[in-house]
């Protein structure tokens, strides 16, 4: 089968890099053609980028050479898609730009999320919305699609199997990994040693986000905090029902989540659910095949018609970049490009 050609626009930060590894030996998909900061235009990518993730850099993404981020010429490498990994004051103004110029934009930015036509997608969700791209003109324009905020997506993939016991209330809290911010990031100074009880606009995304991606509008309160930890994002749930649940239907509920069939990054079973008492934890975050990409929940707890557990997502893969590329192949088996 001949792979579709993408490109990685914002290739060398975090989630760019995370960006490179999954795609570095995709079944559907081969980067074609990757941008960054002018600095590096020309350079090499194994000697131009400071790998963060922890394991080697795939051997056959070091000598891709960097470009700029040129519309003709990735047009001229038979590109449509493009994965973007722009930070959200660049996608604000490069995503819509190569919206009408007609590539397929599937982004882990903020800037375009809460457009009334751009879908927030999660594939085991709310697969209903990339319906939406239609109405940006596909598939006679272009489209953007977003992932959620790294949080709202594992909150989403937990909640979305116990909908049907009708939440009114979620309480949450957060202890979010470093690589979240991004790179550099936090000053070391600031964060060794130490807990930070603010993240700037977190909060706000979680309750906005978490809404229009499961289509339903329950009282929620957040807490985020950012914790001394590298990768995964860990969170503390209570859930207030309107009816009473045990703890044995949540499990099933779980272990029942319908998933995305025939997509390369969907995991045979998205939500791993463990009775383990100090589970899950953040070293957990690359387990699982495809690595990152499932959602670990343990610690339930009842009390009367209140639900408590924990969840650990990895955050720059199924909530960043591994959720994009999941978009872009759930766009490709729905529409039928290959």
């Amino acid at each position: 089968m001949e792979k579709i050609k993408v490109a990685v626009i914002g290739s060398t930060g975090a989630v760019g890099q995370v960006f490179m590894w999954m795609l570095a030996d995709h079944p559907w998909f081969e980067v074609a053609y990757i941008t960054a900061s002018a600095a590096r235009i020309d350079q090499k990518y194994g000697t131009s980028v400071h790998w963060l993730l922890p394991f080697e850099m795939p051997s056959t993404i070091r000598k891709q050479t960097i470009h700029e981020l040129d519309s003709e010429e990735m047009r001229a490498r038979g590109i449509d898609i493009i994965f973007s990994a722009l930070p959200a004051n660049v996608a604000a103004i490069v995503e819509p730009e190569l919206r009408k110029k007609g590539f397929y934009v599937f982004s882990n930015a903020s800037a375009m999320r809460y457009h009334e036509n751009v879908p927030i997608l999660i594939p085991e969700t709310n697969l209903e919305t990339l319906k939406l791209i239609e109405d940006q003109g596909y598939p006679t324009g272009g489209f953007v699609v977003t992932n959620a905020n790294c949080v709202t997506t594992g909150l989403a993939m937990a909640l979305a199997p116990l909908k049907q016991f009708n939440i009114r209330h979620i309480t949450l809290c957060t202890y979010q990994s470093v690589s979240g911010a991004g790179y550099p990031g936090l000053s070391s100074f600031d964060i060794t040693d130490n807990c930070i009880p603010y993240i700037g606009g977190e909060e706000e995304k979680i309750e906005k986000e978490i809404k229009k991606i499961l289509s339903w509008d329950p009282i929620i309160d957040v807490y985020s905090v950012r914790v001394p930890v590298m990768f995964g994002h860990l969170e503390a749930v209570w859930l207030d029902f309107d009816q009473e649940v045990s703890l044995d239907e949540i499990i099933q509920a779980w272990a029942a989540f319908s998933v995305v069939p025939e997509l390369p990054s969907t995991p045979a079973q998205p939500i791993v659910y463990d009775d383990g008492q100090a589970f899950p934890q953040p070293k957990y975050a690359f387990w699982g095949t495809p690595k990152g990409m499932e959602v670990y929940t343990g610690r339930l707890k009842k009390r009367g018609t209140r639900i408590g557990f924990m969840l650990m997502v990895n955050n720059l893969v199924k909530g960043s970049a591994g959720g994009s590329i999941q978009n872009a192949e759930a766009f490709v088996k729905q529409y039928g490009l290959l």
